[in-house]
């Protein structure tokens, strides 16, 4: 009984550090100011935002690290590289007390002069410091959420997607005529998150496998942290638009912390689990999860009859007279007889036949999915980080500087909504299965709607919908991600393979963001010199073209999510066939 509390107390651990750690969403509430103080053009503060991008190029170190240290350890060493990417103690001499100064902050505030050079690695620094932080969260949900790693998973993920929400309710609270004060809360934030959140996880149970019935339960107690989630994005959406007035910003942000402290009711509940069973679980029954991480069992049991199947000289599915199929099954239909060879070798050469089969590093690099994959992400979820990046020049381009944090706000609440949206999976696959690769493909759709209304549109409401729009794709496909990468290639593998897989993140970020600034330098000439000589362009034209270029590559990108899903359907097809079969024979 205590050590199914213990876990839950975890998980609410877990997200708390989530929430507070997606310090890169912000950057775009203190770009601009940097990007003054620096007297950078717009290319070199593209530069910036790739430096926190690659920090994840350096991922796998969080993994080494792990491998020879406790996760505390880990844990702390991810904040402490925050606060030197964001801040540093600085002695204040004049004042003779000691003031928590961000090196980054200490730029922006003049209090320092360092070389472009520095700023660029305390970037860096700061970017990898997030990475660390994810991959404790990940293994934290692993180890103490087996059975349902993907409800735990895809709920504390989507708690990143917030915190740039979450800073900006604090930045309004504080001080709201100070950009520079997100950098100071970047640094000291997670810090004192990290040490709140320690005390779980060093009493962190040890593994208890559950029974059936616990798997439900559990799958229950998830849906409740959800509808608490969606509850908790609501309420940063509606309300932080009112946040204007220092004292009712003070109270919004109160608010805030309190249902992100709401979750901790969850242990209590485990403990009266026997009333939850006789009133509510009997009535409202939720399967399994099996959305981001493959149940090492089913897999087995998958391979077995799918050998099966194959001595009887065929893969077909099994039918409905030997089996009734309770699910409705999403399938696109076979192409046609007369289909062109070209489409039919791209559709079924080197087709992977079951799932969760791990990869070595060179038959990842060798299969054909795996680079459709790769097009999609960088197409997609890529191009969404990059324009959130932007999305200070963005409206000060526009004319809607005092909209920034809205803006940023709006971005951060659907994209938490999207990262919500991809649990979606495991509580409709009773009634409805669709293939995992299928869901990516129409978590890209928005991508390029939102980027055409923007190429087409200057208004305001286009602005806000098109970043709307943006935010609810991109987040999906960060929360989904690790789900298809263990699902293709493997569960076991997923820790070297999903860092594989985001180096696509830094790449795109310098190219998509070295476009932006070529662009948005370009039309300078027609905008106006700010005081210290930084280019500061007005106008539609400032980003029309990116919008159209990365529009066109948004559609590359949804259109290799379909080659994806195509190649991939059957063996979800098969999967599922299995886990049916298994439910009926039990």
């Amino acid at each position: 009984m205590a050590g199914q509390s213990r876990k839950w107390m975890i998980l609410v651990a877990t997200i708390w550090i989530q929430a507070f750690t997606g310090t890169n969403f912000d950057f775009s509430a203190y770009s601009s100011e940097l990007k003054s103080v620096l007297r950078i053009s717009q290319v070199q503060l593209n530069y910036l935002a790739v430096a926190s991008d690659l920090g994840k190029v350096f991922g796998w170190s969080s993994g080494l690290a792990l491998m020879y240290f406790p996760i505390w350890t880990v844990l702390f060493a991810a904040a402490f590289m925050g606060f030197v990417g964001y801040g540093v103690p600085v002695a204040d001499v004049e004042h003779t007390r000691i003031r928590q100064c961000g090196v980054q902050w200490l730029v922006i505030t003049n209090f320092i002069s360092l070389p472009y050079i520095v700023v660029f690695l305390c970037c860096l620094l700061a970017g990898l410091s997030i990475c660390w932080f994810n991959t404790v969260c990940f293994v934290l949900c692993i180890s103490n959420f087996p059975a349902n790693r993907s409800l735990a998973l895809s709920l504390t993920v989507s708690f990143n997607g917030v915190s740039a929400a979450l800073y900006t309710l604090a930045y309004n609270a504080i001080n709201p005529t100070s950009p520079e004060l997100y950098l100071l809360l970047n640094a000291l934030i997670p810090l004192v998150i990290s040490f709140t959140a320690i005390i779980p996880i060093l009493r962190q149970p040890p593994f208890e496998p559950l029974p059936p019935d616990g798997v439900r339960r559990d799958s229950l107690m998830f849906l409740i942290l959800n509808i608490l989630a969606a509850l908790n994005g609501v309420y940063l959406l509606l309300f932080e638009s009112n946040s204007s007035a220092l004292t009712s910003a003070r109270l919004l942000f109160g608010g805030a912390i309190l249902l992100l402290i709401l979750p901790l009711c969850i242990p209590g509940l485990v403990i009266a689990r026997n009333w939850y069973l006789r009133t509510i679980h009997t009535s409202f029954r939720l399967e399994g999860s099996g959305f981001i991480l493959v149940d090492p069992d089913e897999l087995e049991l998958h391979k077995g009859m799918l050998a099966h199947e194959a001595n009887r000289e065929s893969y077909q599915l099994l039918t409905d007279d030997v089996v009734p199929n309770p699910v409705k099954t999403i399938a696109v239909e076979e192409g046609d007889a007369d289909e062109s060879s070209c489409c039919k070798k791209l559709i079924t050469r080197g087709q992977l036949e079951l799932l969760g089969i791990e990869h070595s590093l060179w038959q990842l690099l060798s299969r054909a999915d795996f680079w459709f994959y790769y097009v999609a992400y960088f197409c997609g979820g890529t191009i969404g980080l990059v324009y959130s990046n932007n999305l200070g020049q963005i409206a000060q381009s526009l004319g809607q500087s005092s909209n920034t944090t809205t803006l940023v706000t709006l971005y951060s609440s659907f994209s938490f909504f999207g990262r919500l949206l991809s649990a979606t999976p495991d509580y409709i696959r009773a009634k409805v299965y669709f293939a995992r690769t299928g869901w990516l493909a129409i978590a890209l759709l928005p991508t390029p709607i939102a980027l055409f209304l923007l190429a087409s549109s200057g208004t305001a409401s286009a602005l806000q919908v098109g970043t709307a729009l943006m935010g609810l794709s991109s987040g999906f496909i960060f929360a989904a991600a690790v789900s298809i990468t263990s699902e293709l290639f493997g569960p076991n593998s997923v820790g070297v393979n999903h860092n594989i897989l985001i180096t696509n993140i830094p790449i795109g970020s310098l190219i998509y963001g070295f476009l932006a600034a070529l662009v948005y330098d370009s039309h300078g000439t027609t905008g106006i010199k700010s005081m210290t000589d930084s280019v500061v362009c007005m106008g539609r034209g400032c980003y029309h073209m990116t919008f159209v270029w990365w529009g066109c590559l948004s559609v590359l990108g949804l259109g290799s999510s379909l080659v994806l899903f195509i190649r991939t359907r059957k063996a979800y097809q098969r999967f599922e066939q299995a886990r049916i079969s298994s439910n009926i024979d039990s």
